[in-house]
């Protein structure tokens, strides 16, 4: 028998992990057992996996975009390329959100929920609602633009600020590339080592992944199991089909139209990064995949690649910020606000830019939903209604994030020449 794809492996250890996971809860969920293995083998597996994932991106972010900077050459290309990026970010989002908040208009998952069912589920989520309703922070825009500086990269690096060190290594690259000196390109030569270093170690962590992708799922769906997905089944389904419409449909729409490209050789060459993305539920840890099968698998120009999915893994969050749009709306619903036309269009604006601000992480849109509920006159404790079924959406979701990072790049890669001249003499 011919040895199993590294895919293969993933594809078995992600339906071995989900069936096992959702078995033991159905059968054995008060057992000391079961709790013991998840804290000691589960946990611990996929916590490795995903702390080794994220060590890599801080090195493979500054290395990929001065690189990406440099390769690109000139400032007018640099500029192009930036240009199309935001674009891309803004009317793909935009498309986003709007299939969410007509899906939830349509559904209204929160008509017709019980409030005892409501308040219970608030009660349940405790500490870590009551924490995220609190700690919700109105950020003005003069204070997002003043943060993309960094007071000290090494300090923004510590915290994990990518947008802070994006900016950085743009600098970089940007001076790397006027400069054209000798230490200039032994400058160069040492970043350029650096990323090689990053993707060997990548290529050594994603040999763990079938293993790590089904301690992580085993562990998710043991916790979650079917309880908490029965009693906002309705909340459930509107966001999977709006994810679902933007990915099966939005996405090859415009891999066709647009990158020219077929979507079943997309969704092929792109499933490590996919399967990745579901099972760590981070764009940030799944970066160093994307990255390698975007410029191997699908064959995008690595100068682009670098850019687009780089810059794409802190601010092109499409499911994200779908998925704030939707969670919105159907908090007002269940607490009887009424959202009028022009009030959901500023909540279109304000999840597009929501969206975009994320962390990148499990969770990172927890706080911005509690913003705009804050915003809107809508209780912000009511959070807690979604934190139990948030971990298996955030699966789903940052498969759409990577995703439309992987998607921009192969439109964006299309529209560029096929070479540029090296900045570097």
């Amino acid at each position: 028998m011919a040895k199993m794809s590294l895919h293969a492996r993933m594809l078995v250890g992600f339906v071995a992990g989900t069936s096992l996971g959702l078995a033991a809860n159905l059968f054995a969920a008060d057992a000391a057992w079961l709790d013991a293995l998840v804290r000691y083998v589960a946990d611990p597996v996929g916590q490795v996996f995903l702390r080794l994932l994220f060590m890599l991106v801080i090195p493979l972010v500054f290395s990929a975009l001065v690189l990406g900077v440099v390769e690109i050459g000139d400032p007018k290309s640099l500029g192009r390329i930036g240009g199309k990026t935001l674009v891309w970010i803004l009317v793909v989002t935009t498309i986003a959100v709007a299939i969410g908040l007509v899906m939830v208009n349509l559904i209204q998952p929160g008509r017709g929920l019980p409030p005892e069912l409501g308040q219970s589920l608030i009660a349940q989520a405790g500490e870590r609602g009551a924490q995220i309703a609190a700690g919700r922070e109105a950020v003005s825009g003069i204070s997002v633009l003043l943060n993309i500086v960094p007071r000290n990269p090494v300090e923004a690096a510590a915290r994990g600020d990518l947008i802070a060190v994006m900016f950085f290594a743009l600098m970089f690259g940007i001076a790397a590339t006027v400069i054209r000196s000798e230490g200039t390109r032994a400058f160069v030569a040492t970043v350029q080592g650096v990323y090689d270093i990053c993707l060997k170690l990548i290529d050594w962590v994603i040999r763990l992944a079938p293993y790590a992708v089904a301690a992580l799922l085993f562990s998710i769906t043991a916790k979650l199991g079917f309880d908490v997905l029965v009693q906002l089944a309705r909340f459930v389904a509107t966001v999977l089909l709006a994810l679902g419409i933007h990915f099966f449909v939005v996405f090859p729409i415009l891999l066709r139209v647009l990158g020219g490209m077929s979507p079943r050789a997309f969704f092929k060459g792109a499933q490590p990064a996919l399967l990745t993305a579901f099972s760590t539920s981070s764009s940030s840890a799944t970066l160093p995949t994307t990255l390698k099968v975007t410029e191997q698998g699908l064959g995008v120009p690595r100068r682009v690649a670098r850019f687009v999915c780089t810059l794409g893994a802190t601010a092109n969050m499409n499911g994200t910020a779908l998925f704030e749009g939707i969670t919105v709306l159907f908090l007002a619903q269940f607490f009887g606000v009424e959202l009028g036309l022009l009030q959901q269009a500023l909540v279109l604006v304000m999840c597009i830019l929501g969206g975009i601000g994320a962390a990148g992480v499990p969770g990172g849109s927890l706080p911005v939903i509690a913003m705009i509920l804050a915003l809107f006159g809508i209780p912000p404790e009511g959070i807690g209604l979604v934190l139990g079924v948030d971990r298996l959406l955030d699966m789903c979701r940052t498969v759409v994030n990577v995703g439309g990072d992987m998607v921009g790049s192969v439109v964006i890669g299309r529209t560029e020449p096929a070479v540029e001249p090296s900045p570097v003499p």
